[in-house]
């Protein structure tokens, strides 16, 4: 059911029976709640934990009861929904709460995105037309938000690498000013036009001090 002793969640599994490992975990919903419909008991809350990418019982059912009232369809938990819904956070593969708890949102708000266009295609009149459509926009535009979110939160981690004096030859572009490169972007302090009009005046100065050179050689 929905409640289950602690038990350590190990961030591999390891199991005797390759079946067992393999068997994706299931919920089965009841009227008394759900529970984790795996051969195994212990391996199935595991495989669930990390599957949904949380740490403890305690997280991994506190998402699972929220994704199981989100997949509601009429008055009751709808159980193919609810494993759509697993079935795609397990494919984005959440990496700790933060990231379970915001793929949780998308999976759901993607489902509500879906119901909202079942509701407008069978609207039979202009209010609830209109309610469909302003709901599935609103829904829509929020799914890319979430997805924009999590990528800046997973881009944290990745290591930015600074280079200065930046040397260019013959033909090339430069860029003046320190570059940092971060989540394969590289942006500069100063814009490329920039730093081409000062590699230009760099050249001119350079030309000026040699011809300089050359004539005070000549009245030497």
């Amino acid at each position: 059911m929905n409640t289950a002793p602690d038990l350590p969640m190990p961030t591999t599994i390891a199991a005797t029976d390759p079946a067992e490992a393999a068997a994706a975990p299931r919920i089965r919903l009841s009227s008394h709640g759900f529970s984790i419909d795996h051969p195994n008991p212990e391996l199935g809350e595991q495989l669930m934990a990390n599957a949904l990418g949380v740490a403890d019982c305690e997280a991994m059912h506190g998402i699972l009861r929220q994704l199981v009232k989100a997949s509601v369809s009429g008055e009751s938990p709808d159980e193919v929904n609810l494993s759509f819904m697993i079935s795609m956070v397990k494919s984005i593969k959440p990496r700790d709460s933060v990231e379970a708890m915001l793929v949780a949102q998308m999976v759901s708000v993607h489902v509500m995105a879906m119901r909202c266009a079942h509701h407008l295609a069978n609207a039979d009149d202009l209010a609830r037309h209109d309610s469909a459509a302003r709901a599935l926009g609103r829904l829509a535009r929020t799914f890319p938000a979430q997805i924009e979110a999590l990528n800046r939160y997973r881009s944290q981690g990745e290591p930015a690498i600074t280079v200065q004096n930046v040397s260019v030859g013959d033909g090339g572009k430069a860029i003046v000013g320190n570059v940092t490169q971060h989540a394969s972007v590289i942006v500069s302090d100063k814009s490329p036009a920039s730093g081409a009009r000062n590699a230009t005046k760099a050249a001119g100065s350079r030309r000026r001090r040699d011809a300089a050179d050359a004539k005070r050689e000549e009245q030497a």
